[in-house]
């Protein structure tokens, strides 16, 4: 079971509070982006094993901030209607 709160039954979040993090959000997906984008090139390089697994551990760990970052502005979005 979820610990996650339901869409329709989330509180309402005061809306300039929702506004602020609706933009940092915004702001860490740029990030993200960019974390992401590094992680690509590095993995078009012939890196040795070690290397290899550092590289592999960023792209992961990118890829989960930028789902967690999803749900966020989901939950945001959701609280804004």
């Amino acid at each position: 079971m979820s610990a996650q709160p339901k869409m329709d039954t989330a509180p309402k979040i005061p809306a300039e509070i929702n506004a602020r993090l609706r933009n940092l959000a915004h702001d860490l997906s740029n990030s993200i982006e960019t974390i992401m984008q590094a992680s690509y090139l590095l993995e078009q390089m012939k890196l040795d094993e070690s290397a290899r697994k550092w590289s592999e551990l960023i792209d992961k760990a990118g890829r989960d901030c930028a789902r967690i970052n999803r749900e966020i502005r989901d939950i945001l979005r959701a609280s804004a209607s």
